[in-house]
């Protein structure tokens, strides 16, 4: 099984969060878990549900700050071991094309 999450964790704060984030995903290295960082979130992937959210956990703990705003989407789909990348080539393939595209 593979579960697969969106994570988002930033304070709550008008400056740059840009090394609050940063910590956020580092300690996502302490856990065994999978994943990359996009502009708008992480995609975290698991083999299971309780890792994730320890990982989630401590993600969100690593973020200091009076206020921390945590948002987190679950994909615990139990009859499938399919992974994010998975998920990405099923869309392009219906695409005909990359699932992106970049503005001049």
């Amino acid at each position: 099984m593979t579960v697969i999450a969106l994570l988002s964790v930033a304070p709550v704060t008008e400056e740059s969060m840009a090394s609050d984030v940063a910590d956020a995903v580092a300690a996502l290295d302490d856990f065994d878990v999978t994943y990359e960082t996009n502009p708008m979130g992480t995609v975290i992937e698991a083999e299971d549900v309780d890792t994730l959210l320890d990982a989630v956990g401590a993600a969100h703990k690593a973020v200091k700050g009076d206020r921390v705003s945590t948002f987190l989407k679950i994909d615990d789909k139990r009859t499938s071991d399919q992974t994010a990348r998975e998920k990405v080539d099923a869309v392009e393939r219906e695409l005909g094309h990359e699932a992106r595209s970049d503005r001049d």
